[in-house]
């Protein structure tokens, strides 16, 4: 048996994973999700107006659940949707990281961390793009790491903007923090393994 049967195949059952629509509403709450998130890098990096950017970033990371919800909710559930939310989830855990880093929120070896999780999951995906492949399904495992990643920061952008929340705030933050850091390495692994082993089964049909 070829391995390009075995491709078709996959791309086909990742095809039928939701419907081609664009103009869904969770789609538009990702979009604007991601819109936020060069909003958020000035008003930190350039305007220096740190609620303004505690604000946005809440308000974005708050919602990433809410355009899944939606979608369940609305029956709006699309391809599309599919790969925005994740995108964006990954856009602002990056733009928040090189953010943090400079301005020392955060010290460069958490973001080291994070970022090498990040390079592990790109390889992973170029692997499986070679093989016909597209992205693994999100993880809950994974969703959970990028909720706790979420809600931390701008924990932590309090704690560190605004004195008198420091002794509470910074505690809470860094735990969530630790704990997604954690979860986000464990998802990571996980989505090694499945490549591994859909890139095996391709080698064991071309082999039959």
């Amino acid at each position: 048996m070829s391995r390009r049967p075995a491709r078709t195949e996959q791309l086909q059952a990742a095809d039928t994973g939701g419907d081609q629509r664009v103009l869904t509403v969770p789609n538009m709450i990702s979009f604007a999700r991601l819109a936020g998130v060069p909003v958020f890098l000035y008003l930190f990096l350039v305007a220096r107006a740190d609620v303004a950017a505690v604000v946005v970033l809440t308000v974005g990371g708050t919602s990433d659940w809410v355009d899944g919800w939606i979608a369940r909710r609305l029956r709006q559930v699309s391809r599309l949707g599919e790969l925005l939310d994740p995108l964006a989830d990954r856009l602002y855990i990056l733009a928040v990281l090189i953010a943090f880093t400079a301005r020392e929120v955060v010290p460069w070896q958490f973001t080291a961390a994070l970022l090498a999780r990040e390079l592990l999951l790109l390889v992973s995906l170029l692997v499986l793009r070679r093989y016909g492949y597209g992205p693994p399904p999100v993880h809950y495992v994974g969703k959970t790491a990028t909720f706790l990643l979420l809600a931390a920061f701008p924990i932590l952008l309090l704690a560190a903007t605004v004195s008198a929340t420091t002794t509470v705030a910074g505690p809470v933050g860094w735990a969530l923090a630790w704990w997604g850091l954690v979860l986000y390495w464990v998802a990571g692994a996980f989505y090694v393994i499945q490549a591994r082993q859909l890139v095996r089964a391709v080698h064991g049909r071309g082999e039959a």
